[in-house]
This record gives C-alpha cells, sequence and structure tokens, in this order.
C-alpha cells in the first residue's frame, strides 16, 4: 500500500483540530481565572476589615472597661469617638453592642437613633453567647447593593462584654470583576468567532468524505449493497473509504449466504411438529415457531423480549439461571376443570466455545395424552388390585376359619361357603369384564348387527325386569306404538339395557318409580331410563362412566358391582355411533340417556 504523506495526511487534520481546542480551552482558564480572581479580591477585603475589627475589639474592651466618673464621658460619648476614627469607605456601618444586646454605638451619624435599642439578630445572639465570629452576604434593602455583614464578640480575658456588627460594602469588589469580566469576554467573543471560521473550513474537508460513508452505511443497514463509497484522496480516510467498499461487497455475499440459511432454518421450524423457542443471553423471547405460538397460546409478536419465565408460567420455581442449569426435562401443567392439557419443555443452552452463553432453546412436546393414558393404567392397576384384593381378603378370612374348623359347624360352615361362592363369582364376573374391555380397547367388538324393531326389543327387556324385581318398585313406559328399526347387535345392546336397569333398580327405594321413554331426534332416536334413587352429585356425574368409579364404594360393593358396567355400556355404545350420557339432581333420582341410529318410520301415537 502506497505511503501517505505527512502534509496529507489525517493527522495533519488533526493537529489543526487539536490547535483549535486549545483556544478553546484557553476560554475555559479565562472563566478560572475569574473565578479565582473574585475569590482572592473578597477574601483580600474580607480580611482587610477582620484585621481592623481586631483593632476596634481591642480599643473597645478597654474602653468598656475604664471606670468613670461624673466629670468623664459617657461610655457612648468615647464609643462613638472611637467610631468616628474607624469609618473608612468600604465600610457601610458598625454597632457596637453590649453584653444585654443593647446597641451602645454606630458609626452611621445619621442613625444615631438605633443607641440603646436591643439588637434581636441571631447572630449577634450566638457572639453573646457561644464567642462565635459569623458573617454572610446580604443585599441591602435600601441601595439594592451586596453588602458583607461580620458579627464578632469583644472579649476581655476569654469574657464576652460586648460584640462588633459591621457592614462593609463589598459592592466596590464586585464592580471591578465587572470590569474584569467585560474584558475577557469581548477576548472570548473574538477568539470563538476565528475558532468558528477556522472549525468551519477544517470540517468541509473532513466531514464530507465521512458523510458519504454515513449515507452508505444508512444503505446498507435498509439493505442496499449496491452503492459504493466516492474516495476523495489518498489520506487515511481515503484508505477507510476503499476499505469500507470492500467490505460492503463482503458483507453483500455474507447477507446473501446468511439469508439462505435463515430461509432453511425456518422452513425447518415451521414445518416441526415440536414448538421452538429461543432467548438471548437475559433471557428474553428472540424467537418462537408456529406450534410453539399455538401450544402456548399466545401470537409470536406480543411475545418477543418477554422472559421466557414468564412466558412458561416458571416465575414462582425457576430463574432463568436455574434452566441453564437444568439437565432434565421440565413438565408444564396447564390444565383446567374442562380438560387437561401438560406440556414437556427440553432446555438446552447456545454456548460459544469460549464457555459464554449466548441464550437458551426450548424445545416443547405435547405429551398430554402421553400422561393421561399413564394416569389411567396408574389408576387402573390400582383400582383392579384393589377389587381384587377385597374379595381375596374376604375369601382367606373364611377358609382360614373352614380349616380351623369351622367345617364342622352345621349353622356357620353353609354361610361360610356362600359368602366364599358369592366373592368367587364377583372375582370371576371383575375378570370378565376386564377381558371383554380389554377386547374393546383394540376394538375387537364383534358385533353382529341386524336390523331390529327396538321399541320390540325394548319392551321385552323391560318385561324380564318387570316380572323378576324383588322391590316395590313401579315402572311406567313413554313408548311410540309404532315400530322404529335401528341396526344393532342384540346381545351387545341387551348387555347394556340389563346393566342401566340393574342400576336404577339397585338404587331405587321401595315404593320407587323407575321411568322408560324412547324419544326421536331427527335420524336418531333418544332412550332413557331414569329411576328416584338418592342421585349423583355434579362433581361425581362426568365419571360415573370410567372404569371403577363408584359414586358411593362401599355401598356399590355390597350390591356386588365391578364398577365396569356403566364404562362397558359406554364402549358398547360407542360401537353402536351413538353416545350416552347421565343427568341427576342429588336427592331426586337419575336418568341414563344413549342414543342410537335409527331408520325412522312415520310417526304414531304414544303409549
Amino acid at each position: 500500500m502506497k505511503r501517505v504523506g505527512f502534509f496529507r495526511s489525517i493527522q495533519m487534520k488533526f493537529l489543526l483540530t487539536y490547535v483549535l481546542l486549545i483556544l478553546f480551552a484557553m476560554q475555559v482558564i479565562s472563566v478560572y481565572f475569574v473565578n479565582s480572581l473574585e475569590e482572592k479580591f473578597v477574601t483580600n477585603f474580607k480580611t482587610s476589615l477582620q484585621q481592623r475589627i481586631d483593632l476596634l475589639e481591642y480599643n473597645l474592651g478597654e474602653e468598656m472597661l475604664k471606670e468613670r466618673n461624673d466629670e468623664s464621658n459617657t461610655l457612648e460619648q468615647d464609643i462613638r469617638r472611637i467610631l468616628k476614627d474607624f469609618s473608612a469607605p468600604d465600610i457601610t456601618e458598625v454597632r457596637i453592642v453590649d453584653e444585654r444586646s443593647r446597641i451602645i454605638g454606630t458609626s452611621d451619624a445619621n442613625n444615631q437613633g438605633v443607641v440603646g435599642q436591643r439588637m434581636t439578630e441571631i447572630s449577634i445572639k450566638r457572639a453573646l453567647s457561644a464567642s462565635t465570629t459569623e458573617d454572610s452576604m446580604l443585599i441591602d434593602d435600601r441601595t439594592g447593593r451586596r453588602v458583607w455583614v461580620l458579627t464578632s464578640p469583644i472579649l476581655l480575658n476569654s469574657e464576652v462584654i460586648g460584640a462588633i456588627y459591621l457592614i462593609g460594602d463589598i459592592e466596590t469588589v464586585f464592580s471591578q470583576l465587572d470590569d474584569i469580566n467585560e474584558i475577557l469576554f469581548s477576548a472570548a467573543i473574538l477568539a470563538l468567532a476565528i475558532t468558528a471560521i477556522l472549525g468551519i473550513t477544517l470540517a468541509r474537508t473532513i466531514t464530507r468524505p465521512i458523510t458519504d460513508m454515513r449515507r452508505q452505511a444508512v444503505a446498507l443497514g435498509k439493505g442496499n449493497f449496491s452503492r459504493k463509497v466516492k474516495v476523495y484522496g489518498q489520506d487515511e480516510i481515503g484508505e477507510l473509504a476503499v476499505t469500507f467498499n470492500n467490505l460492503t461487497k463482503r458483507l453483500q455475499e455474507s447477507q446473501a449466504t446468511t439469508e439462505g440459511e435463515r430461509r432453511k432454518l425456518s422452513s425447518v421450524l415451521s414445518h416441526m411438529t415440536d414448538g421452538v423457542i429461543a432467548t438471548d443471553r437475559r433471557g428474553r423471547v428472540i424467537l418462537i415457531n408456529e406450534p410453539a405460538s399455538k401450544m402456548l397460546n399466545v401470537s409470536r409478536e406480543t411475545i418477543i423480549s418477554q422472559p421466557i419465565v414468564s412466558l412458561l408460567n416458571l416465575e414462582e420455581d425457576y430463574s432463568f439461571d436455574d434452566l441453564l442449569n437444568e439437565q432434565d426435562s421440565v413438565n408444564l401443567d396447564y390444565s383446567t376443570h374442562e380438560r387437561p392439557y401438560i406440556l414437556r419443555a427440553n432446555f438446552s443452552v447456545i454456548q460459544k466455545e469460549t464457555g459464554f452463553v449466548n441464550g437458551l432453546i426450548t424445545v416443547l412436546h405435547d405429551i398430554t395424552e402421553q400422561e393421561k393414558i399413564e394416569i389411567e393404567r396408574r389408576e387402573f392397576v390400582t383400582n383392579v388390585s384393589h377389587e381384587l384384593r377385597t374379595p381375596l381378603t374376604t375369601m382367606r378370612s373364611y377358609l382360614e376359619a373352614l380349616a380351623d374348623g369351622a367345617w364342622q359347624d352345621p349353622d356357620i360352615a353353609p354361610n361360610f361357603l356362600d359368602v366364599t361362592q358369592t366373592e368367587t363369582e364377583r372375582m370371576i364376573r371383575l375378570v370378565n369384564d376386564l377381558l371383554q374391555l380389554s377386547k374393546y380397547d383394540s376394538h375387537e367388538y364383534n358385533l353382529t348387527k341386524k336390523d331390529t324393531d327396538f321399541i320390540e326389543f325394548f319392551n321385552k327387556i323391560i318385561d324380564r325386569f318387570e316380572m323378576t324385581k324383588s322391590q316395590e318398585v313401579t315402572f311406567r313406559r313413554k313408548l311410540p306404538r309404532y315400530p322404529i328399526y335401528v341396526t344393532i347387535d342384540q346381545d351387545k345392546l341387551t348387555q347394556v339395557i340389563d346393566n342401566i336397569i340393574s342400576n336404577a333398580l339397585k338404587y331405587s327405594p321401595e315404593g320407587g318409580l323407575v321411568s322408560f321413554k324412547v324419544e326421536e331426534h331427527g335420524d336418531t332416536i333418544q332412550i332413557s331410563v331414569s329411576d328416584q334413587g338418592m342421585g349423583i352429585p355434579k362433581k361425581s356425574l362426568e365419571r360415573i362412566f370410567e372404569r371403577f368409579y363408584r359414586v358411593d364404594r362401599a355401598r356399590s360393593r355390597k350390591m356386588g358391582g365391578t364398577g365396569l358396567g356403566l364404562a362397558i355400556a359406554k364402549e358398547l355404545i360407542g360401537a353402536h355411533d351413538g353416545h350416552i350420557w347421565a343427568k341427576s339432581v342429588e336427592g331426586t333420582g337419575t336418568t341414563i340417556f344413549f342414543t342410537l341410529p335409527a331408520d325412522l318410520s312415520e310417526e304414531d301415537d304414544w303409549v
């Protein structure tokens, strides 16, 4: 690279700038000089008066302690004489106060009327009581001139016998300083004018290429890489312009490469099924893909720059530093009473080779169904274990009693054997129901459907229960007179209806009413069975179709139920493309509804 001459280099230009800065610095020094000069003048003024006050204090002390007779002058006359000799152009007034704050003399010939009056100034009281000397700068209300007020105690043998109150005209000092300031101000204006002229000339030389480069930088910021910086000379700024143009070319190439990679990354993130969130080193969100926005039900525009711990609702349990050190995944439970919703978050630190942390990558997986299956599995194992343990415990107790000799007792043995047989049958029913549900979970329904007159089919089942029921319960039917044809597996649907009617009879009180009803709704029929039993609490109503769920576990087991009947009914009705649900008022009764697709004929009269 060609060497740049000294007189054409930017160093020479900066040298000129430095000379101008020194000229400006001289103005600053002038200001400092004026302030120092003011402080010096004021100090000299105060010192001069203080020295005279010391002499005055000595003379006054002598006069105030001198013994007097009828022929000698009074104290006030002697003090007036001393003060008359003490007068000077820079002293406005001097007042002498005795130990009782009474004025005993003043240097102002026109203000002799104050003699004999008491002074109430705080500085006088302090001087008399604490022997303190105080001074202050004030504005004279009468003349508007600045005055210096000095209060000094008169001491004799370390005892305060009075005080001096001096008012000095310090305005003359500031008048002299104003004259000096005028001179310095005129010189500063002249220097600033010269500095401005030289600065403009110099700025035009240096700022033209810099301005051009600024425009180029603005264009680069907007993505315009076609513009080039003009080279004005061969000095350092000229070389900077050439380097800037080379940098623009490389930046254009890098931007093209980065844009290609960004598009690839954007495509990958957009087509991922998992949610991805990226943060900066302070834990604020800088990127979130569409699946993550949907999982968290947020807008990408609103959560940018928000803390990730706030976005994931982890403020109470984790800080951002905790997430950086988190090795295991974190489950985020957003479940509500209406529906479960659980996400699993895995965290990965973005880190340089030097160990500096640039941010955090969070990957979100929806594990709601997985967690539901796991919870159902655990509940299923728990319930099956509990349901089998109860009859097995009972059987073991009775068999142990029989083995201990109870079989020889003709009164007890039959009862023990009957209980053992009942519990065995209950376990067999439970196992059969579990096997049946297992087949339904595998969609092994093996339905044998055929067209059936549902009204006739339903009446036969009701008749069977009406003939065999043991308690005093009244059946009431509200069924159409005409046939309604449905395509069903009669055995499977008989199992469903048997279970529903059995439950209605179990929980109906003596003298109660069980109602049966069939209604047409479009291309479906709605079947309902109502009882007047104890009803189901509202919180349990949606769970009665879950496996092993019982509202009253003790009573259900006592009646021989397995807790799987309604779960099987739900599976079978679903296999027939129907829907089953329940309504209940606690203490009044329960109604079980289910629907079936039907080939509806013309309506006729109702029973």
